[in-house]
This record gives structure tokens, sequence and C-alpha cells, in this order.
């Protein structure tokens, strides 16, 4: 495996979990190629670095998991350049990637790798530091219907506030038609960080939605309050309603859009390919990472209890990392890989990765790969380390490729495959 350069270790040091959305790196170096290393064997934990608590883990193997080593000869080139701040991809029916930028644009990225004309229409964002247009989803019926869901970073009374918008993918490609906001995360709180903004369907034709709890001190408790939809991963209908079988529907003062609750800040929500199991990642203080397993109606945490710390370096809260009622993370870092983006690989071009877990990290300028046996955290490598970039997120492209696409101005989409 590829050891961390300098540059890199001492960027996550100094950065923490902060995601600002972009850097000034340039592009990264040309095409290479992995020689591949066997795995008869576990390898040391990936993770050299001190951590930055002495908290214990709740389980074995809640932490600093034994690395692995893809065996596949695969090969990573720059598949897109050009990009302004990208934030979230998805697939086209026809293999095509459609991504959102920072801004409040959108780009169809071809089979090629051709970046297309910004695609406007879309509502107007507020893209001050982490806000903007973030992540994007299409209709399971998009061969008939063209619609497409987003979020984004919403102005209003009292400051912003994490929403899902709706349109038509106008048959041109180059407006999005009818766009309307069918869903605002109550409440409005003036704070530029932390809108969560992950969208993942639910098999049924609903979208779980993640939001942050902004990061202020002020809103933090708001991830435990359920009369507020700030911390938590939310479900609605295409329309922007609860779902009917939500766990808290019909419960008075609870909002009934709320599936799960105790989260900081969420940029990363992905369906299991077998279990169809809803997985979770979000991002800790200085230290405290996690993957989660998100079962309906249950707790997560924060602020409660967390593997990290301030980045003062003082506890959060009562400093303490267990409480009957709440639920552990299957998985953590500390230090933190601030991971965004993930996906699940189902195994259609590199066999060894189906089931396995893609995360993008953006302090820890990598490409995370989980490996994950009966909802547990077995194995962890990663990807892209000598590339020096950040990364927001990952998908798995129609043609069983992997791409990820880095957090910056002047951004590349890379492609991970054979």
């Amino acid at each position: 495996m590829k050891n961390q350069s300098i540059v890199s270790l001492v960027g996550m040091l100094m950065l923490g979990c902060l995601s600002f959305a972009c850097s000034s790196d340039d592009e990264a170096t040309p095409p290479t190629e992995n020689p591949g290393t066997p795995t008869d064997s576990l390898l040391a934990p990936v993770e050299t670095l001190p951590p930055n608590t002495d908290y214990e883990p709740a389980f074995e193997g809640q932490t600093r998991i034994n690395g692995v080593a893809t065996e596949t000869e695969y090969q990573v080139t720059e598949f897109a350049t050009g990009l302004s701040n990208p934030w979230g991809m998805t697939n086209l029916p026809d293999g095509r990637i459609l991504l959102t930028e920072k801004g409040g644009t959108m780009r169809i990225i071809s089979t090629s790798g051709q970046v297309s004309n910004a695609i406007t229409g879309l509502p107007s964002v507020n893209s001050s530091g982490q806000g903007g247009l973030l992540d994007v989803a299409i209709d399971p019926d998009f061969t008939t219907n063209r619609l497409v869901y987003w979020t984004f970073s919403l102005n209003g009374q009292g400051g912003t506030a994490t929403a899902v918008g709706k349109g038509r993918l106008a048959d041109d490609e180059e407006t999005i038609e009818n766009a309307e906001v069918i869903y605002t995360a109550i409440p409005f709180f003036n704070s530029t960080l932390h809108y969560g903004g992950r969208l993942a369907w639910d098999g049924d034709g609903n979208l779980f939605v993640s939001t942050g709890e902004r990061s202020d001190l002020a809103s933090r408790p708001e991830a435990q309050e359920l009369d507020a939809a700030l911390g938590k991963v939310l479900r609605i209908t295409t329309d922007g309603d609860p779902v009917a079988d939500n766990p808290f529907v019909g419960q008075q003062g609870i909002l009934p859009e709320i599936y799960s609750y105790g989260h900081r800040n969420p940029q990363g929500l992905a369906i299991h390919p077998t279990t169809g199991d809803l997985w979770e990642v979000e991002m800790g203080p200085r230290g405290g990472d996690e993957v989660n397993l998100i079962s309906a109606g249950d707790d997560y945490g924060w602020p409660t209890i967390s593997y990290g710390i301030e980045y003062s370096g003082g506890p959060i809260g009562e400093g303490i990392t267990q409480q009957e009622g709440m639920e552990q993370p299957e998985y953590y870092w500390d230090p933190v890989v601030s991971p965004s983006g993930v996906t699940f690989y189902t195994g259609s071009l590199i066999s060894e990765w189906t089931n396995n877990l893609f995360l993008a990290g953006l302090s820890g300028q990598h490409v995370v790969r989980l490996v994950i046996e009966d909802n547990a955290v077995v194995g962890e490598e990663r990807l892209l380390e000598d590339e020096g970039h950040r990364f927001r997120d990952v998908l798995e492209g129609v043609d069983g490729a992997l791409y990820a696409v880095t957090d910056e101005e002047n951004a590349t989409l890379y492609r991970i495959g054979l």
C-alpha cells in the first residue's frame, strides 16, 4: 500500500474535519497504474498518526481496523477536468454523469469525459461557507419524466436552511424546467456550516435526506430535538411530504419526516446493494468521524456522545462516548478523514470490491475503501492518496468503474477502473 505523503498528513492535522467547500489545488498527475498487492493476510492499520483522544472503542474493530490492499490491477485516469467546486454526482441511464457545482449550476459529463455547458434554471443558492448547490438524484422513472432532485442552502428569514428542490431536465439539457422547492429543513439558522445535504432513494420511491446541525453551539442541541429538522436523516416523498410509515408519524410535537436523529454533519448516505439497509457517514469534530447503520427512529448520539473533542481541545459535553438509548457507530476515525459522499460498489467490474463502501475524504485527501462483512468493518484501504486532493464525492458508474471528484475550484473527476 502507498504511504500517505507528508503534505497530506500535515494537512489532515491542520484541517481536522473542517470541510469548507474548496481549495485551490490544480489538476492531478497523469494516469497511474496500481500493480496490485496480495491480500493473503491483513495489513497493519492504514492510520499511523496518534489519536486526538484516549477514548476506548466500544467494541473490537470499531476503529483502526487492519488494512487491506486491492489485488486487481486497476488504472487511475483524469476523466474530466475544469469543474467548478463540484459537490454531488449521479448516473444518467445512458452512462453519463450528472454533476452539481457549488455555485448553483449542474453539468453533464459524457461517457468520454466531455463537460457540458452549465445547466441553469435552478433556484438561487447561498454558496457562502459550506453552502451552495449540494447533492443530486434523478427520479426512478427518469427515462419517462426526466425529473431531477437536488439539495441546496436556501436563504430565508433568520438565516439559511438545507432545502430539497425538484424540476425537469429540459429535452435540450440546458435548463431545469419548473423548478420548485419541495422541502425545507426548519428552523432557518444564521450559519453557513453543516448543511448535510445528501440524498438516497429508499427502494420504494421515497427520498432519504441528511441534514446537519449547523455547527454553532446554539444550534447543536437541535440534533436531539424532534421538533427541528437539524442533525437528522429525513424520509420524504417526491412531493416533499413525510412518508406515511416514518417512525414518528402521528406523535404530537415531532416532525413526521424524521427517520433518525442525533447526527452532526452527515454528508454521506448509501443503500447496501444486497440488504437494502441505509448506511450514513458523518463528520466529527477533532476525531469522531462516524459510519452508522441507520435504523428507523434511533438516536445516534450527537452531541451527547462523541469519539471526538472540540477544536479547542476540550471535551464534547460531558466527554462521554456511550449512553443507554444511543446508537454506537459501526466505525469511527480519530484523527478524522472528513468523509463526504459515499457509495457501495456492486462489483460489475472489480469483483473483489463487491459490497465494499467507498468514501470521499476531504481533509484525509484520499478515497476510503471499507470492507464490510455482517455489518462490521473488517478492512480499510486508501486510494488516490498520492494525488494530493480533497475528495468530495464518489460514484460507481454505469460502466462499473469508480469515479471520484475533487473539492476545488478547478476540480478533476478521476476514473478508477480497468
